[in-house]
């Protein structure tokens, strides 16, 4: 080639275009506060101009009445508006079940506890089990919402460079465990009452009755097979498919792995210890017939009962004593000066989620009060009825509508917060259940996290990756999950469908099927 000649630029494949436009797109969307905000006041000019030919629907609760849509910017409705606002947002739902259950989780992330336990299970198991390990151990980190994505990557990439392995497939391994298994586990995690009560709350202006008889734990079993499932096919992926992908590493580092300090394996003793003698204590108040958060059902007395109503407090006192006792034994906690401020420091942190609330409240709230859900419910059911469409094409079309979200939108809790009041509802209308709605969402939704340049650590991972591949950009990094993501969301669906053709409970008083009576 001449000097004077310029290299034309090598021509985008389609792959690459599309992962273009997403960026670009997904860069151009308003911040998801913003984005309620203005789904708020769609809402309010919608329900004017709804209202203004006068539809309505048969209410599904009281027999012989119907159900027209308030026009928010009548008198009445701008009255409600301007009166409710501050109530939106403290009854917006998932706002104390967070807040609440992040106490007992922050406490157990900022002493230490979270980052020890993960490192002892990894380091605990054969190294022909560390791929299905630490895809088990970035799965089971969603019990401390978003550690696992800071702790777990960088980790299995030390992990894997210290056994001479690719660390940057110990890495994708890691994110994949942690991102396309966020809605996996084996017990319950903030995203259950965080998710559970924006369904409660949508399957409510369907039916009252049914919602009333709704708990939080409503996918447990379902999650608990997930977990098995996705670790199971995400091994096979990530040694069959991603690191024979990326070849022999002829990187520069190797890393390291450091070992638990002596003073950390005595505080983990300890906090297991704890663990255990606190559940003992707390199942003095279920187990027993005297136990005063019993329930009165003979037939369920666990499942209908005070303990699944008062299970967010479970779960932060479980989190909370362990990560105290932890504290104290390796001189994090000397005082309770240190808790108060562990505390005070997690709910700094969920100051974005907070003012989200705000907006996300008002926008739920104003769907609700207009009745607009209710009469979307009911024409999108009846539309889908009529074209003689079973549930199976409904929920694989519910799938890839909330995936291609995803792909625009992070928050698995704001993206529900809009889909709930109008998924709900219309999966109740073709005999689903509220608790299969949340279900096909969660696995449709976890599945694609790690696709997204929109999620919040997605260029997080890509700084981690460029410590042993300079080159690592988006288009590598998602090329590299995109395995995973389109065999968990494959698996997973597959899983989920056979889950409903045998009928099984999703969790605890969680049928698949919505029977009103």
């Amino acid at each position: 080639m001449n000097e004077g000649t310029e290299k034309k630029p090598r021509k985008k494949g389609l792959f690459q275009r599309f992962l273009d436009f997403v960026e670009k797109t997904g860069n151009n969307l308003p911040h998801p506060v913003t984005l309620f905000a203005l789904l708020a006041l769609i809402v309010i000019l919608a329900s004017a101009i709804v209202s203004s030919f006068n539809v309505s629907v048969d209410d599904p609760v009281n027999s012989g009445e119907s159900v027209e849509v308030l026009n928010l910017l009548s008198g009445e409705g701008i009255t409600y508006i301007f009166s409710s606002m501050v109530d939106n947002f403290i009854n917006f739902a998932p706002l104390g079940v967070v807040l609440a259950t992040m106490i007992g989780i922050g406490v157990c992330e900022r002493t230490g506890l979270i980052n020890a336990g993960l490192k002892a299970f990894v380091l605990s198991i054969p190294n022909r089990l560390i791929t299905a390990g630490l895809l088990f151990a970035a799965i089971m980190s969603s019990v401390a919402t978003d550690a696992g994505y800071v702790v777990l990557p960088p980790l299995g990439a030390v992990i894997y460079a210290a056994l001479g392995r690719h660390p940057i497939a110990g890495l994708a391994t890691a994110f994949a465990g942690v991102s396309g298994g966020f809605s996996a586990n084996l017990i319950l995690t903030s995203i259950d009452p965080m998710l559970g009560q924006m369904t409660i709350n949508a399957a409510a202006t369907m039916d009252p009755a049914y919602a009333d008889q709704m708990n939080v734990a409503m996918n447990w079993w379902f999650i608990i097979a997930s977990t098995i499932l996705l670790t199971i096919v995400g091994t096979i992926v990530s040694e069959k498919i991603v690191e024979p992908r990326l070849g022999e590493y002829k990187g520069d580092y190797r890393g390291d792995l450091e070992r638990l300090k002596p003073v950390e394996k005595k505080g983990l003793l300890y906090s297991v210890i704890s663990v255990a003698v606190t559940a003992g204590v707390l199942s003095l108040l279920i187990l027993p017939e005297w136990g005063p958060m019993r329930g009165d059902d003979p037939e369920m007395p666990i499942v209908m009962s005070p303990f699944m109503d008062s299970l967010v407090v479970f779960i932060l006192i479980l989190f909370l004593v362990p990560g105290i006792v932890y504290g104290i034994v390796t001189k994090e906690i000397r005082s309770d000066k240190d808790v108060a401020k562990q505390m005070s420091d997690t709910m700094a942190s969920m100051g974005m989620f907070i003012v989200l609330a705000f907006t996300a409240g008002q926008f739920v709230a104003f769907f609700n009060e207009s009745n607009l859900d209710l009469v979307l419910g009911i024409y999108g059911g009846e539309f889908l009825t009529s074209l003689n469409i079973d549930g199976l094409p409904v929920v694989i079309g519910f799938i890839i509508v909330t995936a291609t979200l995803n792909m625009f939108i992070g928050s698995a809790s704001a993206k529900w917060a809009m889909m709930a009041p109008i998924f709900v509802p219309i999966m109740m209308q073709t005999g689903y259940s509220p608790e299969l709605a949340q279900a096909v969402y969660r696995v449709s939704d976890s599945a694609t996290n790690m696709l997204t340049p929109l999620l919040p650590y997605f260029a997080m991972i890509i700084a981690f990756a460029q410590k042993y591949d300079r080159k690592m950009g988006i288009g590598t990094l998602i090329s590299t999950m995109f395995p995973f993501s389109i065999f968990f969301l494959i698996s997973w669906t597959i899983m989920l469908i056979v889950w409903m053709f045998l009928g099984l409970d999703l969790g605890p008083n969680a049928p698949i099927y919505y029977d009103p009576s």
